[in-house]
């Protein structure tokens, strides 16, 4: 195994710079970015935040665009949908693609939009700290196109929907009832969830993710057919949270840490447009305290999701479960605590390249398969993030310089393989050159700070 520290070389900023750039630039549609032009030819949610982060470097305008397309599309009940299909793009291009969800007629209920195609299920709420950041890039050309007051109140309603239909476990945190909802597909945290779920025939769906990336790093076709029956249940149900009988209800750390986030974001949107804050903070204080008060394992040192149709906390390792490390205000004790996981043999930092998104001592890792192992750049950057947050300014600044490194020199891959860190999955991908562009800007002193 060749480790990070024999391998690394801190890449020329202007080289990363003008390349992450072209990256950026590459997949620009005209009014919003695609994840990659291969495999993901739409757009996504928690990427065009990751997306905006970095283009505020580059045009504070364009990232301002990028999430007002994302939010032109939300839906009358305030869920902003993980897919905002592009309508010039085939149908066959990408599955489950707009013939499969269906959203103008099937959410019509919960108010799709009857003109812009879109999924039904949503992403992680990292919408309102982007936008923050956005605005803080370039204040002056934020308040003269009026962004921050026409983007509150849709981010508003984005968290009173996550705050009242999702909290379905009735404890104060929102939940997920799909494994794409949080972001973490195929992680092996699902899988005694999604060992429920009778899979949709073979037959009935065709992949296209297969067309181009190895079989070997993506979820399988068991996972996939699950993936559909889950879906397919939700659509036919309307996308109506308290009809639908959810056999994947979870309540995910990460999911719920970025919310939380997000909420202490849009609470100082709200003192900056003359809006109450209060509701905001109070929200976010309440979330914080539901988050450590049902997630938090303190035996473990990390955050463990809860299956809320058993009731039972689930017991695997995920880098979910270190992600709340970007909350404002969580307790001291709990992040060091978390910072000592980080660098324990489950995940190895800087013994292995980035974060393995899996524990490293499990059965269940696989370093090659999506989420079952490899290493995210988006999720070293919200881990960063939190370090440097709470103090913990060597760590930070470790995965900082890994993560600069690592995104130049795999061609801003989409993931890693953590021991050899060989790229895997799609190159010049967005939300890898996008976050390298921000750490760039960002010193570690800084920690990127609200």
């Amino acid at each position: 195994m060749t480790t990070f520290a024999e391998t690394t070389a801190t890449a020329p900023c202007d080289s990363l710079r003008r390349s992450a750039t072209q990256v950026l630039l590459g997949n620009w549609t005209g009014a919003a970015t695609v994840p990659s032009r291969a495999l993901y030819p739409h757009q996504w949610s928690w990427d065009s935040a990751f997306i905006a982060v970095g283009l505020r470097h580059v045009s504070p305008r364009r990232a301002q665009r990028e999430l007002e397309t994302l939010l032109s599309a939300q839906w009358g009940d305030g869920r902003i949908p993980h897919i905002v299909f592009n309508p010039s793009v085939p149908d066959g291009a990408y599955f489950p693609g707009p013939g499969f969800w269906r959203s103008a007629v099937a959410g019509r209920a919960a108010g799709a939009s009857a003109f812009i195609q879109t999924s039904g299920i949503i992403q992680p709420p990292v919408h309102a700290l982007a936008a923050w950041l956005v605005h803080a890039a370039d204040p002056a050309e934020s308040r003269r196109r009026g962004f921050l007051p026409r983007v509150y109140p849709r981010l508003a309603a984005w968290h009173r929907y996550l705050g009242g239909a999702r909290d379905l476990g009735g404890g104060g945190l929102a939940s997920v009832v799909h494994p794409w909802e949080p972001g973490l597909d195929n992680s092996p945290c699902w899988d005694a969830a999604l060992a429920r779920i009778e899979p949709a025939p073979f037959g009935s769906f065709a992949r296209t993710d297969l067309h181009h990336s190895s079989a070997a790093d993506r979820p399988t076709d068991l996972d996939y057919a699950r993936y559909v029956r889950l879906a397919a249940t939700y659509r036919d149900h309307g996308y109506d949270d308290a009809r639908t009988p959810h056999a994947f209800a979870i309540e995910d750390p990460s999911f719920n840490a970025l919310l939380i986030a997000s909420e202490h974001a849009l609470a100082d949107i709200a003192e900056t447009i003359g809006a109450d804050a209060g509701p905001h903070r109070r929200r976010a204080e309440a979330a914080t305290a539901a988050l450590v008060g049902r997630l938090w394992d303190p035996v473990d040192e990390i955050f463990h999701a809860r299956d809320l149709v058993t009731g039972a906390a689930i017991a695997g390792h995920s880098v979910s479960g270190l992600i709340p490390l970007v909350v404002p205000g969580l307790p001291a004790a709990i992040a060091k605590a978390l910072a000592r996981t980080l660098h324990g043999p489950r995940f190895g930092l800087g013994r292995v390249h980035l974060v393995p998104s899996y524990d490293l001592t499990a059965p269940e890792f696989d370093g090659n398969r999506y989420w079952r192992g490899p290493s995210w750049f988006n999720t070293a950057w919200l881990i960063h993030r939190g370090l440097a947050a709470h103090g913990e300014e060597e760590a930070a600044g470790l995965l900082r310089e890994q993560f600069l490194t690592l995104a130049h020199r795999s061609e801003f891959a989409e993931y890693l393989e953590p021991h050899s860190g060989d790229a895997r999955g799609i190159l010049r991908f967005s939300w890898t050159a996008a976050l390298a562009l921000d750490l760039l800007q960002t010193s570690v002193a800084q920690g990127v700070a609200r």
